[in-house]
């Protein structure tokens, strides 16, 4: 059986196949690239093309992300960000109770996982200050990359704005007084910290898994150990990938899958 799993996000598209319950490829999408190359649009609606995608037939076939109900995939079932997340964390962990943060590029979601199933939740899509888009645009002002800015976490300077748009105000400001781009970058990350700081609180546990693009902020995972009670701070081996995994463990697939 192949399956594929969609998660289509603000940001990034995600696709994972599978086929005989063995991991076959996964492949990820800038968004605009994506609705740009591999859909077409037919009476105002756009359709998934698969023929572009060049991935073959599946027999199954689930979506998730901020875009699964924007966009029409020929024989696909639609499943929350919620329930996908969920499973593609706990598949990817072997854990029954966590917490899940997942940073996306528009919205942060704080999950209580209780013997493998939400038990409460939280999420932030009101505020751009708490999401990777956020580190994007900061990065941007500083001249440094996404990548760049995350290795640095030693003494961030106070970024006291609540909006995003009057961080990079902020932010300039600091500019001008002198500090260097490593403390800046400091102060992003630990801003972005900040923001998910009360979410995760909120939800304590021994263990919280982390995952989205954000999930390689190496500056965020530091703040997350040295500043919250959480024994271990986890990052499973795919966690941009997780709600696309999370896709395919609810098409049926079990932990007999050989991720390689």
């Amino acid at each position: 059986m192949v399956v594929l799993g969609f998660d289509i996000g603000s940001r990034a598209v995600k696709v994972v196949l599978f086929e005989n319950e063995n991991y076959k490829k996964s492949i990820v999408f800038d968004t605009f690239d994506f609705y740009k190359n591999y859909c077409t649009y037919i009476e105002g609606k756009i359709f998934v093309d698969f023929d572009k995608l060049a991935l073959g037939k599946a027999d199954r076939i689930v979506s998730t992300g901020y875009g699964r109900n924007n966009i029409n995939i020929d024989g696909a079932e639609a499943i929350t960000e919620l329930k996908a997340h969920t499973s593609g964390a706990v598949w990817q962990t072997g854990l029954s109770d966590f917490t899940l943060l997942d940073v996306g590029g528009q919205d942060s979601k704080v999950m209580e996982i209780k013997n493998k199933k939400i038990n409460d939740m939280i999420l932030n899509d009101k505020c751009a200050a708490s999401c990777g888009r956020y580190l994007e645009n900061m990065a941007k002002v500083i001249g440094l990359s996404v990548g760049e800015v995350s290795n640095y976490s030693q003494n961030p300077v106070d970024l006291s704005s609540t909006c995003a748009v009057f961080a990079e105000s902020e932010l300039i400001g600091k500019i001008s007084e002198g500090y260097t781009a490593e403390v800046l970058a400091a102060s992003i990350n630990y801003s972005l910290f900040k923001k998910i700081k009360p979410l995760i609180e909120r939800f304590p546990a021994e263990n919280i898994v982390v995952t989205g693009g954000v999930a390689a902020n190496n500056a965020l995972l530091d703040f997350i150990k040295k500043e919250t009670d959480f024994k271990n701070v986890i990052v499973p081996k795919y966690p941009q990938l997780n709600g696309a995994l999370g896709c395919c463990v609810y098409a049926g697939m079990n932990s007999t899958i050989n991720l390689k």
